[in-house]
């Protein structure tokens, strides 16, 4: 990850789940969160005050209100996709928000640093903290952009039960019926990646950086990029100019039937890229890091993202 986000979260995990071009939707709130879909299922029981819960990220908060419904009010920090979430400078309602939190999710991995901070200036012995990183299992140094993988929200779904299952065990049929419900929305999602792994495994594609790494790897895409190009560029760092010309060849040379752009944190090298696919006739897939305003939760965003892939690799190279 970027300089910026590598300190190392050491928080409590609760063990218990890409548009086209760049988005056009205006700068949300900080506190905004996409609004929670109506899942069906029981209604919960007493009329206290919804739980104050927390995803750092905006598809973290909409699991958090599709597994809370009623019972929770669910925020987010990061949820703005024109901006670039490794620029973000937290606010004071920012840390409100944090202190104020019974359950608070953070991807880790460096990603979202910043919430060491946030955490540690309102210590509370009654707040829980679910790192998606622990949580997971995974290594300093892996991806950071582990929503991607579709094993990742159903792991986060059944901590995210488990947390509320303690903090109200009145509810605590309720919150167990609406993961079902939340794992069961997400089932159209596996069933479009085994469908185009059967379609496309093994066809070649290329990245600006590995926004999307683990869902094309669920695909079963072969990333042809070079790993120097696509680490320098996750780091914020200029690739070395030998990378450079690697990857412009895949496109020049139109070895590759689709170039995944991160369109929320862009440079000049990525732009050229961007340009010389176009110019190339490689179909431009752009990939966010936040969900667009035109999606209303995680689901249909991956479901979108999935269409556009799929008439890119289709259509292009």
């Amino acid at each position: 990850m970027r300089p910026l986000l590598r300190p190392n979260l050491t928080l409590l995990i609760v063990l218990a789940t890409i548009g086209l071009g760049a988005c056009s939707a205006l700068p949300a709130p900080s506190s905004a969160a996409p609004a929670t879909a109506d899942l069906g299922g029981p209604s919960p029981a007493g009329s206290a005050a919804p739980i104050a819960v927390l995803g750092t990220e905006n598809f973290y908060a909409d699991l958090l209100g599709q597994i809370g419904g009623a019972r929770v009010s669910a925020t987010s920090l990061l949820n703005d996709p024109n901006a670039d979430p490794h620029a973000f400078e937290s606010s004071p309602q920012d840390a409100a928000l944090v202190a104020d939190a019974r359950l608070v999710i953070v991807n880790g991995l460096g990603y979202d640093a910043f919430m060491d901070k946030l955490l540690g200036a309102s210590p509370s012995s009654n707040r829980i903290v679910i790192s998606v990183q622990q949580l997971l299992g995974l290594a300093d140094g892996s991806n950071a952009h582990i929503w991607y993988d579709p094993a990742t929200m159903p792991a986060v779904a059944a901590a995210v039960t488990t947390a509320l299952d303690g903090i109200e065990p009145a509810n605590a049929f309720y919150f167990d019926a609406r993961k079902a419900l939340y794992l069961a929305s997400l089932q159209p999602v596996a069933t479009k990646i085994a469908a185009m792994k059967t379609q496309f495994g093994g066809v070649p594609v290329a990245f600006t950086e590995p926004v999307a790494g683990y869902l094309a790897g669920a695909i079963g895409l072969r990333d042809m990029t070079p790993e120097g190009f696509e680490k320098s560029i996750e780091d914020g760092t200029d690739p070395a100019p030998a990378d450079v010309a690697a990857e412009s060849d895949l496109l020049t040379g139109k070895q590759v039937k689709a170039l995944l752009y991160n369109s929320q944190v862009t440079s000049p090298i990525t732009n050229r890229m961007h340009d010389l696919a176009v110019a190339n006739g490689i179909p431009v897939v752009g990939v966010a890091e936040t969900i667009p305003a035109a999606y209303s939760d995680y689901v249909s965003w991956q479901l979108g993202q999935l269409d556009q892939l799929e008439q890119a690799l289709g259509t292009g190279g």
